[in-house]
């Protein structure tokens, strides 16, 4: 894994007061989006808003573009089947479903830490079910070995074009292994959760669709009466933050890793990269903008919020993080008002310690969340 995924350093790239935009892109004010297509390198034709979760207003677009886009996108190694289902428009859930089935299996061989010697005997499910609002959402929870106390829950946050079935597969199973009941969902409109892919409308109901699904489950008898805890990576810090701002009686502790409650001021993209994702506005004509004010910034730039967190709190950081601010996590880190909190910065290490890093160093952070972990719970 590369340490930032090429969507959320595309939207990086065009949000925030320090990031340069992208050419031939329009700015556009929040809880507003648009599809975008780019004909030629000086001109944009902007799409009407999109007001819904899972609905689309398409206006203008070349389909020539989008096949053209679709062939150069193809993978290399993969079968023509293969390329032929993942260039397809990820817009739809049934797209974004159909890759992950036929690519499940390649996912499982990588040559990557956690795919590699991953715990056996880990009961494991996969479930979809209808929101209050008619969407239909994805979870999947991870149990220990038949036999093995559960100890606590760990409800799982992620960050901004992630989902909880590629990385967090591996990292789950460490933790269920260790004796925990582990909950993921994907929100909606990304990973397997019905939505318009990568659309956020606003944050706070991004917050209330996970403090819903989450309801749900800690309402199930497998999980009553247990410690339930928060993780939050990246911008899933930040939503998980906020489920415990708006939930403080809820939740018995809150895990951060490398949060969003600000990106980095020098997080401008150098040269190379700016002219990759300039190139991939053009491959990928109809990609969506990301909204110009930060996520991050609408739920904790007020340090008063920051001072509200009161549930014990493990703050998890590289050092040498460019994305999300390292400073801010210690300024949270010494501002929150809980009596239980830990943060812990690991040196030469930079945004996705959880997956990015030498395998060492992905070791050692799943076992700090473990012993965390340990720690705040009756059965140890």
């Amino acid at each position: 894994s590369l340490s930032l995924s090429l969507m959320e350093m595309a939207s990086m790239a065009r949000c925030g007061s320090s990031a340069s935009p992208l050419p031939s892109r329009t700015a556009i004010p929040w809880k507003r989006a648009a599809r975008v297509t780019c004909r030629k390198p000086t001109t944009t034709a902007v799409t009407a808003p999109t007001w819904g979760w899972g609905r689309k207003v398409a206006r203008g677009g070349s389909r020539r573009a989008t096949a053209i886009a679709a062939r150069k996108r193809e993978i290399e190694g993969a079968t023509e089947e293969m390329n032929a289902i993942a260039s397809r428009d990820m817009d739809s859930a049934a797209a974004r479903r159909a890759v992950r089935a036929t690519f499940a299996g390649a996912q499982q061989r990588l040559d990557h830490f956690l795919f590699k010697m991953a715990p056996t005997g880990i009961r494991m499910e996969e479930i979809y079910e209808k929101n209050s609002e008619g969407l239909e959402i994805f979870w999947k929870r991870w149990l220990p070995s038949p036999g093995i106390p559960i100890k606590g829950t760990l409800f799982f946050c992620h960050g901004y074009g992630d989902t909880c079935t590629f990385f967090f597969e591996g990292i789950a199973k460490r933790i269920a292994a260790a004796g925990y009941g582990v909950y993921a969902m994907d929100y909606p409109g990304f990973g397997l959760s019905e939505g318009l892919h990568g659309y956020i409308p606003n944050f706070d109901e991004l917050v209330d669709h996970v403090i819903e699904q989450y309801t749900v489950i800690r309402a199930m008898n497998e999980v009553r009466g247990l410690p339930h805890f928060l993780l939050g990576q990246s911008m899933g810090g930040a939503v998980a933050l906020k489920v415990h701002l708006k939930q403080p009686k809820e939740w018995d502790g809150v895990v951060l890793v490398a949060p969003m409650c600000k990106i980095a001021e020098d997080v401008t993209p150098s040269r190379p990269v700016l002219t990759t994702l300039t190139i991939m506005s053009y491959l990928l004509p109809q990609a969506k903008l990301f909204p110009t004010k930060d996520l991050a910034e609408l739920a904790f730039r007020d340090p008063k919020k920051r001072k509200m967190v009161s549930s014990p709190l493990l703050i998890l950081h590289g050092a040498a993080d460019k994305v999300t601010d390292p400073l801010v996590s210690k300024f949270l880190y010494n501002n929150a008002c809980s009596q239980d909190k830990t943060l812990k910065l690991y040196e030469d290490s930079y945004h996705s310690i959880l997956e990015g890093e030498p395998d060492d160093r992905i070791s050692a952070v799943i076992s700090d969340i473990i012993s965390w972990l340990n720690s705040h719970c009756a059965i140890v």
